[in-house]
């Protein structure tokens, strides 16, 4: 079936604000507990929370008869891409590299969503996309360095870079299969239903991926968790916030909008990221921030016209 591409209405912009909001929490709700648990073990532990909270609503998809095995294939890949790959490579990032550094190869996500578009998916890249990544860009960039441009000849790729690389190719893959309808009504129509179709594999591959870190094939030798309230409170936010509340939104409005669009607004993540920082921090927003906001929303405007 042909891609999503109706018109950026404020519902579905609303529906793509909430996400990187989400997630910009998780990334900073990630850092702060990089030492109390592995990263591979904090995707599994996440996205097993949310397999049970869904499961009373959703247990009609594990029958025999449900759709979710017809379509295995689809699903596992959805799964392996979207809930274990993406999250595990962010979380990994996170320990091994800069938060400057995360967010500004992160900034490469519009750039990957329209690279894959225009190999896989016979997608035309055109002009206006050109331009809107590029301002959208911009304003990461001037997040990251705070308004002094020179800051950033200071920064060094490292490990979590390549992470964060491979992490943005893995949810760009993720966001054009989701605007490919092929699966049955009675998965695609229900969000919790189509979301425990994706975790039910996506579980398997989290805990494949968490068995291989405690076994010290990660190089994490001093595999450890520390419970406590800080640790089961950071649990259930990742668990209701960024897995739940946050695809679902992210889900519709790839679907309204299509992957191109909806790319530009995974560039609001650095933004809010900085913002929620200041905020646990202490500090007060720049003018820089509201500059870098104007120029990814105006990104986002120039990539969304017909």
């Amino acid at each position: 079936m042909s891609v999503a591409s109706h018109a950026l209405t404020p519902r579905n912009a609303a529906l793509l604000l909430i996400p990187p909001l989400l997630w910009a929490g998780n990334t900073v709700v990630g850092r702060m507990i990089a030492e109390l648990i592995p990263p591979l073990t904090l995707n599994f532990f996440r996205w097993g929370l949310a397999f049970v909270l869904l499961l009373p609503l959703t247990h009609r998809m594990l029958r025999g008869t449900s759709p979710l095995w017809a379509h295995w294939k689809r699903f596992a890949l959805l799964g392996l891409l979207g809930v274990g790959g993406y999250n595990s490579l962010l979380y990994m990032a996170l320990q091994t590299s800069t938060p400057i550094n995360v967010t500004l190869v992160g900034s490469s996500m519009p750039m990957f969503m329209l690279l894959i578009g225009a190999l896989f998916f016979k997608q035309t890249v055109r002009k206006r996309q050109m331009v809107g990544a590029l301002l959208s860009i911009l304003g990461v960039l001037m997040v990251l360095c705070r308004g002094d441009w020179q800051a950033l000849a200071k920064v060094h790729l490292v490990l979590g870079d390549v992470f964060v690389l491979m992490a943005s190719a893995c949810w760009s893959w993720y966001s054009w299969l989701l605007s490919r309808t092929q699966e049955p009504a009675e998965a695609r129509s229900n969000w919790a239903n189509f979301l425990m179709a994706q975790m039910v594999f996506g579980l398997f591959w989290s805990a494949s991926f968490s068995g291989a870190e405690w076994s010290g094939f990660t190089g994490l030798s001093d595999a450890h968790i520390s419970w406590g309230w800080p640790l089961a409170a950071a649990l259930v936010y990742v668990t209701v916030g960024p897995s739940l509340l946050a695809y679902r939104c992210w889900s519709l409005g790839v679907q309204r909008v299509g992957p191109n669009v909806a790319g530009f607004f995974v560039n609001l993540i650095p933004v809010f990221t900085a913002t929620l920082s200041a905020l646990v921090l202490g500090e007060m927003p720049q003018l820089y921030h509201g500059a870098a906001f104007a120029l990814i929303i105006g990104g986002i405007v120039v990539s969304s016209r017909r």
